[in-house]
């Protein structure tokens, strides 16, 4: 009684289904499918079980984040309005951009092409939804997030990997993605089980048609063949729909025949006596000519006649809903007709009086049929069979898939939910071969456990390209790319002097999907003909024309100049559409130049002055874009030393730590004070000049004013001595090193272990602990007390410790090598990520300063200068640092599991960025 009672207020219904109530007491949070027909309360069965448990109940073993992965844009946007408004009636919506605490509230995020999905990603340890298309949420589960900087990919990859629940919907149309959502959650169950994961993590798998066998994918998926299964158990939602199948022919004038159909059908039923019309074809482009076709007829002068299909901008669908697409829109004597395609076949609250639909594979079929008298009473369903003889005309199904949903028809006169579930419980037991032809799966690509570790590796290859995901996301044409137009100036080109400033970004409300192959062909025709496209580019952080159709893959975005056409207000997107199309006119907030982060904000709370969050969001998707980036570096108006802005990640890593309750608390703490080191690199610091500038070597931390202009080259080498591609994390990785060589290179991290093979084939070691004699400010032989952290770790730990140091950007992280601003370096010198080496006078190497450094009990030390050795970035063994950086990422890969590691990795990802919007004052500055 407590859980319905508390459903009511959550939901506004009397009292929940009987599976619903099920769902949400079993307190044991587990791998699961549910088979619920339309109409069923799916979304708020789930969505509440999650809230119940977690966030009301406070159960400990449901994970914090609840991922809704859907097949469409316009399903995304449902149903998070659904849960929107859930959270809103329980007064638990957390608004993560108001700076409050998130404790007993919870976050919810948009994920999908354009959206501005806030700061998700910053919060492990807050309670959140985040509901996205497949493209987007896939994409980010493999390591290749669609939309986002390169950097920020494993931030994410960790995020949707460990401590959520996987809530997969509408699964009969996500075709291939379907098996990646499979695949991964083997996989996570697979390292929980060997690495010791210390969150859950789960998926549900959701569909009205969804069949236990789509699961056996592979032979890595037998165990989820025998996962429980939620069905609804009674009668209700009782209605009547008489089918009939109608024979058109495929020809040149099939539209013709099937608007005058339609128009015929629609006053025959009274123009809309018992609800209004809704027809479902199978592609956009026949949709649109039957609505124009429909849209003409002389007998139905007064019918409102609507079109409805995937690519249209969210701005110009934005009222779909209020307007026509929703219950309150299905009263009988509503004169009106939806032509439409698949995207209303799920989670569509709408209900007709009359459905025409193409003949379509069984599983489409039967969500269709949900959409005619939904909520009970009466309705006419008529099928049109074109008599598909060729697979061309059969797309985007397979041929025989129609022909077995064919059969089926052939065999019903009522498709109510009720006939429809003893019509095939009667075909599974009697005529399970025919059975299992209406619900076939095999995914043309299944990912491997191989082919996920590759992915793991975020670097650019030899060629500069990316390992391909989009053949696990989305099959054949479906995979998209982002559009969006502008007429801001006719006189864009490519030149240098004239082109789409790299300020201009998007806004989801502005964004149309198209499909990537329909979109290359469509978008190189118009470059040869002098319209003008453009394609962001990540690296060089600016738009450009594409040369080839090779550089337009899915997830990109493309700018598009309004004259070169390609979209109507009413039609939605179309290769032959040649008008200027209209800009969505909305203030965006992505556009702001650096100059004006001087606009701020008072904060009644720590009664000082702070910058909009969106001016500090400029700074961390910057930083994620290019290699040589510094973005995060820069504040307001504070300076930070190396030591004070270290304790500050710190507190925020533990708070973090100590609420998801990992075992690696203290190593986390430990790396967020040690991280930042290498920005005492020469390197760094001439990188930073103003006129008020502390006189220290050890600045982590600068105002945006004591950078260089962001429109020039950041690190140019100039009179100011920086140096191009410079990574500070990856001399703070080696500075770690280099406190072992000194005090213990017997260290089991380095030549540990190692040593009496290395002396069987006569290496020449030199194992004593060393103080190099550039220390002039101290006579101890002793360590710091940083550094006796540091030597009594494990070689597990160390190596994790060093791997968290190195990946805290995203930009270095299991392969240590050169980038191409490294290759011009001059002379017998080695250059990795800006470090250096001098092979021929190893003395004129790199090293670090002597600096201060915060202690685990919040003291200040001085940490001795540090050498800094590349041989870790060497292959095989060295006989000063022992194993190899690749060989030490896999030795933690194979003890923690990417998930695992990855999410360890955002940890101290997420402390470094919030830190740093803290902007407070630094103590040793004040001093």
């Amino acid at each position: 009684m407590e859980y319905d009672s508390w459903f009511t207020e959550a939901t506004e219904i009397s009292q929940p289904y009987e599976w619903q109530r099920k769902l949400a007491i079993d307190s044991e949070c587990s791998n699961r499918l549910i088979q619920i027909p339309t109409g069923n309360g799916k979304t708020l069965g789930v969505a509440t079980a999650w809230v119940w448990n977690r966030v009301i109940c406070k159960n400990p073993s449901w994970p914090r984040r609840l991922i809704w992965c859907l097949p469409t844009r316009v399903l995304v946007e449902q149903t998070y309005s659904e849960i929107e408004k859930m959270l809103q009636r329980l007064g638990i919506l957390w608004d993560h951009r108001d700076g409050n605490g998130h404790d007993g509230k919870v976050g919810l995020h948009y994920l999908m092409g354009g959206a501005d999905s806030g700061d998700w990603h910053l919060f492990p340890e807050a309670d959140a939804v985040l509901i996205g298309t497949q493209d987007m949420l896939l994409s980010r589960a493999l390591n290749r997030g669609y939309g986002s900087g390169r950097a920020k990919w494993p931030m994410d990859f960790g995020a949707v990997n460990y401590d959520v629940l996987w809530c997969v919907d509408e699964v009969q149309l996500m075709d291939v993605g379907l098996a990646t959502t499979i695949q991964l959650q083997v996989f996570r169950d697979d390292d929980g089980k060997v690495c010791k994961f210390e969150r859950p993590c789960h998926t549900w798998w959701m569909s009205a048609t969804l069949q236990k066998n789509w699961l056996k994918v592979s032979p890595d998926t037998d165990s989820l063949l025998q996962l429980p299964i939620t069905r609804r158990n009674d009668d209700s939602n009782a209605s009547i729909k008489r089918l009939e199948v109608v024979r058109i022919v495929q020809n040149r004038t099939a539209e013709n025949e099937i608007a005058a159909m339609i128009a015929r059908k629609h006053v025959e039923s009274g123009n809309g006596s018992n609800g209004p019309t809704l027809v479902i074809v199978n592609t956009v482009e026949r949709a649109v000519k039957v609505w124009k076709k429909v849209s003409k007829d002389k007998n139905l002068k007064s019918t409102d006649v609507r079109l409805i299909h995937s690519r249209f901008r969210p701005a110009d669908r934005a009222n779909w809903v209020e307007s026509f697409l929703s219950r309150p829109h299905c009263k009988p004597g509503t004169d009106r007709i939806i032509i439409s395609t698949q995207v209303v076949e799920a989670g569509v609250d709408f209900s007709a009086g009359l459905l025409i639909t193409d003949l379509a594979p069984w599983p489409s079929l039967v969500q269709r049929f949900g959409r005619c008298a939904r909520w009970g009473g009466s309705g006419l369903v008529f099928v049109i069979d074109q008599g598909f003889e060729k697979p061309a005309q059969a797309k985007p199904y397979e041929i025989d898939a129609l022909i077995q949903a064919r059969k089926a028809c052939e065999r019903l006169f009522d498709v109510s939910v009720n006939e429809l579930s003893r019509f095939e419980s009667m075909l599974e037991l009697n005529e399970p071969k025919f059975y299992s032809t209406l619900y076939p799966y095999q995914p043309l690509h299944v990912l491997s456990k191989h082919e996920l570790l590759d992915l793991f590796d975020t670097s650019l290859d030899l060629s500069g390209a990316d390992i391909d995901v989009s053949r696990f996301i989305r099959a054949g044409d479906e995979r998209d790319v982002s559009v969006f137009w502008r007429n801001e100036d006719e006189s864009w080109d490519d030149s240098e002097s004239v082109k789409p400033p790299s300020s201009i970004k998007y806004h989801r409300n502005e964004i149309c999907a198209v499909p990537f192959v329909k979109a290359r062909k469509w978008i190189l025709n118009n470059v040869k003909k002098g319209k003008k496209a453009w394609i962001w580019d990540w690296v060089d952080r600016r738009w450009r024309i594409p040369k080839s159709g090779s550089e337009i893959l899915p997830g990109q975005t493309l700018l598009i100049l309004g004259s070169s056409g390609g979209y109507t207000p009413d039609a939605g997107w179309g290769s032959t559409y040649t008008k200027k199309v209209p800009e969505i006119l909305q203030t965006n907030l992505n556009t702001i130049e650096l100059k004006e982060i001087t606009q701020w904000k008072y904060n009644k709370e720590t009664c000082k002055e702070e910058p909009h969050t969106r001016f500090k969001r400029i700074f961390e998707t910057s930083a994620d874009l290019a290699e040589d980036d510094e973005s995060l570096s820069f504040t307001v108006h504070s300076w930070q030393t190396i030591a004070t802005h270290g304790w500050y990640v710190a507190d925020v890593a533990e708070s973090i730590a100590r609420t998801v309750g990992t075992r690696y608390k203290s190593l986390l703490h430990l790396a967020s004070r040690w991280h930042d080191i290498g920005k005492a690199h020469q390197a760094f610091q001439n990188s930073i000049w103003s006129d008020d500038r502390p006189n220290r070597c050890d600045l982590a931390k600068a105002p945006s004013r004591a950078w260089p202009s962001y429109t020039t080259d950041l690190y140019r080498i100039d009179k100011h001595n920086r140096r191009p591609g410079f990574r500070h994390e990856l001399a703070s990785t080696l500075s770690l090193f280099d406190v072992l060589q000194r005090f213990k290179p017997n260290h089991p991290a380095l030549l540990g272990g190692l040593q009496k093979w290395l002396e069987a084939i006569e290496m020449d070691l030199n194992l004593s602990p060393t103080r190099k004699s550039s220390d002039k400010n101290t006579d101890s032989t002793e360590p710091t007390q940083i550094e006796r952290e540091i030597i009594d770790l494990s070689s597990f730990e160390f190596d994790l410790l060093a791997y968290l140091v190195c990946s805290h950007h995203g930009k270095v992280r299991v392969s240590m090598n050169s980038g191409p601003k490294d290759q011009q370096a001059p002379g017998e010198k080695l250059y990795i990520k800006g470090v250096m080496n001098d092979i021929k006078d190893t003395a004129k190497s790199d090293s670090l300063p002597v600096i201060s450094i915060a202690n685990s009990d919040g003291s200040y030390s001085e940490l001795p200068s540090s050498d800094l050795d590349l041989s870790p970035a060497s292959l095989g063994l060295s006989t000063s640092t022992g194993k190899s950086w690749i060989e030490r990422v896999l030795g933690l890969l194979d003890e923690l599991g990417p998930f695992q590691l990855a999410w360890l990795e955002s940890i101290l990802r997420s402390a470094d960025i919030r830190a740093s919007r803290e902007n407070k004052k630094d103590p040793l500055l004040i001093q």
